[in-house]
């Protein structure tokens, strides 16, 4: 009895070692792949979170720099975290923060860098959208109307749209193209609906040219028909 058995345990060894001669090449190269796959992901997990808490901590420097009115130290932080962690969302609010303070101290230059960066590099719609805005408004300033125009002419995030409307018809206003401007004042109302304050600035500003306002549930009901 005691033989039989062994002749059967051999006999099993011989079809494991058959089978782990046919298939163990096979078997590791897919427990490698299966367990390289689980370390890559967790490491990448790891490598984005100490990314962001960096960038955080930069970000943080930025804001601090603000407060105390340090303009140089202020770009110094936000090259730092542009340079460094410049695809993360914080490197982008830094960039839409910075540009805030250095246009109040009059440091319009600057600011339209800061925010060139932001419409080029972030990938956050409405990160990017409110950058092309302010920019727009900045390049408006120094007459620069072509490429204020141009900012806006890309297709925005339905919530940003009536403001990008609003904002070409300011500065086709200011190039005296009353006619123009009226239409992009009346897209705006369009999208603001029944909006409070802000509907009622931009009616003020489209009855300035002449124009009449279409009541807000109008016009809403003509976009639903």
């Amino acid at each position: 009895m005691a033989q039989h058995l062994d002749l059967e345990e051999q006999e099993q060894l011989a079809q494991i070692k058959h089978f782990w001669n046919k298939y163990g090449n096979l078997i590791t190269w897919v427990l490698i792949v299966v367990f390289g796959t689980i370390a890559a992901y967790n490491g990448w997990n790891w490598w984005q979170r100490r990314q962001a808490d960096q960038a955080s901590a930069l970000y943080d420097a930025v804001e601090r720099a603000v407060k105390a009115k340090d303009l140089p130290q202020v770009q110094r932080a936000l090259t730092d975290v542009r340079d460094q962690y410049g695809r993360t969302a914080y490197a982008q609010q830094a960039g839409l923060l910075a540009a805030k303070a250095l246009q109040d101290n009059g440091k319009d230059d600057e600011a339209r860098a800061a925010l060139a960066w932001v419409v080029d590099k972030s990938s956050d719609e409405g990160y990017q959208a409110l950058a092309r805005l302010r920019l727009a408004a900045l390049l408006a300033d120094t007459k620069s109307y072509d490429d204020a125009l141009k900012q806006l002419s890309v297709k925005f995030p339905a919530s940003f749209e009536p403001l990008a409307a609003d904002r070409r018809g300011d500065i086709l206003t200011l190039q005296g193209k009353a006619g123009q401007a009226r239409a992009e004042y009346q897209k705006a109302l369009d999208g603001l609906g029944d909006q409070g304050e802000y509907r009622r600035l931009v009616e003020i500003k489209l009855a300035a040219l002449g124009g009449e306002p279409t009541p807000a549930k109008a016009a809403a009901g003509a976009a639903k028909s």
